[in-house]
């Protein structure tokens, strides 16, 4: 008998579903709430998905509102910066949301300074520059 070792960068995140928008868009409701209202089985899993690499963002949100879109950045950033799960450096799902609002030309010029006011994540919100060439 053998026993596996557990490797958290070897569990898939699976995709972002409907329910798990949902469940953002809620929590970005009240960002002052502890956990803003999350549960810790809701943190793990969608801090697994708080990556690109976890999840295609873009094409997920696609059908929200811009309103929404922005809403999901700030929920994103301070969940980043408060909770350890949601880490995720150059593959912040910010990166892709902002680039769709900019696409939409809805992306407000105050945004950035927010951004940058309340995240230590220096790839926030233009992504690595290695990404970009």
């Amino acid at each position: 008998m053998t026993v596996g070792s557990f490797d958290p960068g070897g569990e898939t995140a699976g995709a972002l579903s409907p329910a798990d928008l949902d469940t953002l868009l809620a929590a970005s409701g009240d960002l002052d709430r502890d956990k803003f209202g999350l549960s810790d089985h809701e943190i793990a899993r969608l801090g697994r998905l708080a990556r690109t690499d976890g999840a295609d963002w873009a094409a997920a949100v696609d059908g929200l509102g811009s309103d929404q879109i922005e809403a999901l950045i700030r929920l994103l950033v301070l969940a980043e910066a408060r909770l350890p799960e949601f880490e995720s450096g150059d593959r912040s799902p910010v990166v892709p949301l902002a680039r769709l609002l900019r696409s939409r030309k809805a992306y407000p010029a105050p945004l950035t300074p927010w951004i940058r006011a309340h995240s230590n994540n220096r790839f926030l919100p233009h992504g690595s520059l290695m990404d970009r060439l």
